[in-house]
């Protein structure tokens, strides 16, 4: 008799953890983004904890977010570190080289570049987006990882702003501003040029 979830069962075996989806329905995908980011959120917990009694006078980091930026952050970093690198080699180890660099580069969001002051359970919050972008790229609905990480920052700025009561920014001045329209026409360009090597690969394998 088949279990009526082998498909989830085998998608959080992390043995696929680099394979397509078994499934690629929308709620599907839905269900794996939140096993991963789950996970995410467990890591994230324990890494603040152990650093706040790890690593002395430990702040965390302190920014003012921008709501724009957030979900432009979405089209950009998907397609920078996942879409465009899958698309242009075919290579799933690339992709996750890539992967781990955009992940890494979040421990530095903080103004102050400091042992006491990294953002450490950002970090290893993204590790495993890592696997969820990866493998929705390679199962051929990247549209839905850029969906999902723009919805994801944008609840996530919303309910810090809200109810923990960070400074965040939804129209930017001076050079809030001009990063704002930066991160608009960097989504626009990076998102066409997706676009385009998507429809190349496609082309070649028609052929």
């Amino acid at each position: 008799m088949n279990c009526k979830y082998h498909d989830e069962i085998a998608d959080i075996n992390p043995k696929s953890w680099l394979s397509v989806y078994h499934k690629t329905s929308v709620s599907y995908l839905v269900k794996m983004a939140f096993f991963y980011s789950a996970i995410g959120i467990l890591l994230q917990t324990i890494g603040n904890s152990t650093a706040e009694h790890a690593i002395s006078d430990y702040q965390g980091p302190s920014l003012p977010y921008s709501i724009l930026i957030g979900l432009t952050a979405g089209p950009v970093e998907e397609t920078l570190f996942f879409g465009i690198p899958y698309y242009v080699s075919g290579n799933i180890y690339l992709v996750l080289v890539t992967g781990v660099l955009w992940s890494i580069g979040h421990i530095f969001n903080t103004e102050v570049f400091q042992i006491t002051n990294l953002a450490y359970g950002n970090f290893l919050f993204t590790v495993p987006h890592i696997f969820i972008s990866l493998r929705t790229w390679r199962s051929g609905k990247g549209w839905f990882a850029v969906v999902f990480h723009s919805a994801w920052n944008l609840a996530i700025l919303a309910s810090n702003c809200v109810f923990i009561g960070d400074s965040c920014i939804i129209i930017g001045n001076g050079w809030y501003f001009a990063w704002d329209v930066i991160s608009i026409i960097a989504a626009i360009l990076l998102v066409s040029a997706t676009y385009k090597l998507y429809k190349r690969k496609s082309i070649v394998a028609n052929k």
